[in-house]
C-alpha cells in the first residue's frame, strides 16, 4: 500500500511548474542590460526552487511485507515490521509519528494531518498493518 497526500502533492507541482515557466518567460523578456548569464542564473534559480518543491511533492508512506518505507522531504527511511512499535496521529499534527522499537520517533510526511479525513483513515490503515506484522501484536 501506499498513501500519499493528495493536496500537498498538486500544490507542490503545480507551483514548480509556474515558477519555472515564470522564470523561463522572465529571463526571455528581461530588460537588456541583463545577458545571457543573467538570463540563465534566473532559470537556475527557478529549477532549483522547483527542485525544493519536488522534494516536498513526493513524500509517500508505502508498505509491503517486509516492512514500511518512509519517504519524507529530504530523507528516505526503511524499516522492518518488528521495528515499528505503533503510529499516532494526534488533532492539529501536521503528520504522524511513527514510534520504532529503539526509541526513536519519526515523523511520516506522507500522511498529511490537513487532509483529515483521508489522514485518519490511513493512519487507521497503517495501524492495521503495524498491529498485523510488527511485534506489537494482539495475541
Amino acid at each position: 500500500m501506499t498513501w500519499r497526500p493528495r493536496r500537498g502533492r498538486i500544490v507542490a507541482y503545480s507551483s514548480a511548474a509556474l515558477i519555472v515557466a515564470g522564470a523561463v518567460v522572465m529571463a526571455i523578456f528581461i530588460a537588456s542590460p541583463f545577458q545571457l548569464p543573467d538570463r540563465l542564473a534566473i532559470v537556475a534559480f527557478g529549477c532549483a526552487v522547483a527542485f525544493v518543491l519536488h522534494l516536498l511533492g513526493r513524500v509517500r508512506v508505502e508498505a509491503d511485507e517486509e516492512g514500511i518505507t518512509l519517504v519524507n522531504a529530504v530523507r528516505t527511511h526503511r524499516y522492518s515490521w518488528p521495528e515499528v512499535i505503533e503510529v499516532t496521529l494526534l488533532v492539529g499534527d501536521p503528520w504522524p509519528r511513527i514510534d520504532l522499537s529503539d526509541g526513536r520517533t519519526i515523523g511520516a510526511m506522507g500522511i498529511q494531518g490537513s487532509e483529515k479525513a483521508r489522514a485518519r483513515q490511513a493512519t487507521a490503515e497503517l495501524e492495521a498493518l503495524i498491529r498485523e506484522r510488527g511485534e506489537a501484536r494482539d495475541d
